[in-house]
């Protein structure tokens, strides 16, 4: 991996990326998005995670955050591990989810080509952090965050989206995700 993709200063805020296996469109799903927000708030309640803004598209999720604890990378590990392990639960319960066999199925050829991988990979391996080290960087990747949603189609104001700090930054709006606000 390269250099520029790993966290250097471990008390600095940091914008992060990371998407499915193969960009599967997982979150469809209410409960699916749901299982994100939940894992974010305990992350903001119990692991030190400062989050200022966040994006929770179909196959992919952007945020910016901070570890108060020192351990941006550990934060992530958990994080991408404990949502790894709970989305593979809630799709392989799900009686509604028509996709159902074709995501496990693809998930688990993901986890054979991986040797740290026991049974199947949800999460690509990499976050791609890249360090917020100025207000200008920290307004440009919360733009991006935000026009996400709109620059995909799915909403023609980037507020629409539910699962976003737009609503946050736009109206106050705390009810999906309370987050730490710059």
């Amino acid at each position: 991996m390269s250099r520029k993709y790993k966290f250097g200063e471990k008390t600095g805020a940091y914008f992060v990326s990371f998407a499915t296996v193969n960009w599967i469109d997982v979150f469809t799903r209410d409960e699916y998005f749901w299982c994100i927000i939940e894992s974010l708030n305990y992350c903001r309640q119990n692991k030190g995670m400062e989050l200022y803004g966040y994006c929770i598209m179909p196959s992919h999720i952007h945020l910016i955050f901070r570890s108060a604890l020192g351990d941006p990378s550990g934060l992530m590990r958990d994080f991408k591990g404990f949502t790894s392990r709970k989305m593979l639960r809630l799709i392989s319960e799900n009686p509604q989810e028509s996709r159902k066999e074709w995501m496990l199925w693809m998930f688990e050829r993901a986890g054979l080509k991986n040797s740290n991988v026991k049974e199947r990979q949800f999460w690509q391996q990499h976050n791609m952090p890249i360090e917020i080290w100025s207000y200008t960087v920290f307004e440009q990747k919360l733009t991006y965050i935000h026009n996400n949603p709109a620059e995909a189609g799915f909403v023609t104001d980037p507020i629409d989206w539910k699962f976003s700090s737009a609503r946050n930054y736009g109206n106050n709006d705390n009810t999906i995700l309370e987050i730490d606000l710059s």
